[in-house]
């Protein structure tokens, strides 16, 4: 495949001229460092969503259980809220993750332009947006499920105030 793109026929040698300096190298290197540090602020976000998904979910097991037994109009409700949560932080998770790959592709893109002749700057910047524009719905999404969780604590809180 790799034969297709370059002009020469030996892919060693033509790899090992394109990479010879160590300019070039870190030049690439250095590109992909914004993309690298986005991939790690992901992870870190996905791992506090994951934590609350994994909460709501726990949550939800418990009052399915204890609402076999009795079934109370506020326990209904929390489920409902629960659930509506559930929704938004999978789908958030979803999103997040998907502007993880598109970044991954991004790195891997800004690497393999360095060894090929055919420009692919547009397919790089297409992968760029798309990987901002997963993560702005992963953020917006989890913004949500966040409002949603304050949303019913103060609910909560004005029925005990009651």
């Amino acid at each position: 495949m790799l034969d297709l793109l370059m002009p020469s026929g030996n892919i060693a040698t033509e790899l090992v001229q394109r990479t010879s300096s160590t300019v070039i190298v870190q030049e690439i290197v250095r590109l992909s460092l914004a993309p690298a540090f986005l991939l790690a602020a992901i992870g870190a976000v996905m791992n506090v969503m994951m934590s609350r998904l994994i909460w709501v979910a726990n949550r939800i097991e418990r009052l399915e259980e204890r609402m076999e037994e009795d079934h109370t109009p506020k326990e209904r409700r929390e489920l409902v809220r629960l659930r509506r949560r559930r929704r938004y932080a999978q789908r958030a998770m979803m999103f997040s993750t998907g502007a993880a790959l598109t970044i991954s592709l991004v790195i891997l893109l800004l690497f393999v332009s360095a060894f090929i002749t055919p420009q692919i700057g547009t397919l790089t910047a297409i992968a760029w947006i798309a990987t901002m524009l997963l993560l702005i719905a992963g953020l917006v999404l989890f913004a949500v499920e966040t409002a949603i969780a304050v949303g019913g604590q103060r609910r909560e809180g004005q029925d005990e105030g009651s």
